[in-house]
């Protein structure tokens, strides 16, 4: 068994993993900026900048996040082979769309086709994670809109009394407090992230999941040293144990972040902590 385990197949599941924290790692901060991009601009007194927030906001939660993965993807690399071929190939005098076909010269291609693999591989994260970032950052937004109205009004017109500008009662007293209202909906949205990457298959990243599948079919011994029936079973339970144990840590940190942000806080989970102090 041991030798089964690591073999160089099963060095694939691993790394995957890898994968999976990786993605997570990067897109969650990425998601944050562009959430918090989102929600500023929602309630921003600028009518066009508004706009541009709630139509965000409402056009990428409103889409199924299959279809926007699947969209999303071929939209994006067919922009960026289209721009490149502009600049690169300017007297290319075929059309572009030939029927049902998009072609571009080969100086377009994004990556090249003579490209070394992790070329390929290092594409086509990077449009997964900024994928998965334009979507959450559309839920994290509306978290952060919700979280930035709870605060109390007065506070504001307080600081405003005292003569702070509006961008620094933005950054003062807006912002600093608003993440004690906005923390539960964002840790939702983590739990909700972590349970999506799976669909990294769908944009051509293996991830976990697929290993999980490639690895656990029946196997035969013409295709492998180490014939086995159908193991799935056993493949997708070790998978359930990794989740949860992921989780189950998230939560932990998570609460502690919360503990640590309604410290003195005149909230609920303030309020909480003086009682059990007392």
């Amino acid at each position: 068994m041991a030798c089964y385990l690591t073999t160089g197949k099963h060095m694939s599941i691993y790394w995957s993993v890898l994968t999976v924290l990786t993605l997570l790692a990067i897109t969650a901060p990425i998601a944050l900026l562009f959430g918090f991009g989102g929600a500023s601009a929602a309630r921003s007194h600028f009518a066009p900048l508004r706009w541009l927030g709630q139509t965000y906001i409402s056009i990428v939660r409103g889409v199924p996040e299959i279809a926007f993965f699947l969209f999303f993807v071929i939209a994006l690399d067919q922009i960026i082979e289209y721009l490149r071929h502009k600049v690169k190939c300017p007297d290319w005098s075929q059309p572009i769309w030939q029927g049902n076909d998009f072609v571009v010269c080969q100086a377009a291609k994004m990556p090249l086709g003579n490209a070394p693999q992790w070329v390929h591989e290092t594409y086509g994260f990077s449009i997964a994670i900024l994928t998965f970032a334009i979507v959450y950052g559309a839920f994290a937004a509306n978290v952060l809109f919700g979280a930035m109205r709870a605060v109390p009004h007065a506070q504001l017109e307080t600081a405003e009394a005292y003569g702070m500008t509006r961008r620094q009662t933005y950054w003062r007293v807006l912002v600093p407090q608003m993440w004690v209202y906005a923390l539960p909906g964002l840790s939702n949205l983590w739990m909700v992230l972590i349970k999506a990457t799976p669909l990294l298959f769908l944009l051509g990243v293996e991830d976990i999941v697929y290993w999980a599948r490639e690895l656990g079919g029946t196997k035969t011994p013409r295709f492998t040293d180490y014939p086995h029936g159908d193991w799935r079973m056993w493949y997708f339970l070790a998978l359930l144990v990794f989740y949860l144990a992921f989780t189950r840590v998230s939560e932990i940190v998570l609460a502690r972040i919360m503990a640590r942000l309604t410290h003195g806080q005149a909230t609920a989970g303030g309020e909480a902590q003086r009682k059990a102090a007392a």
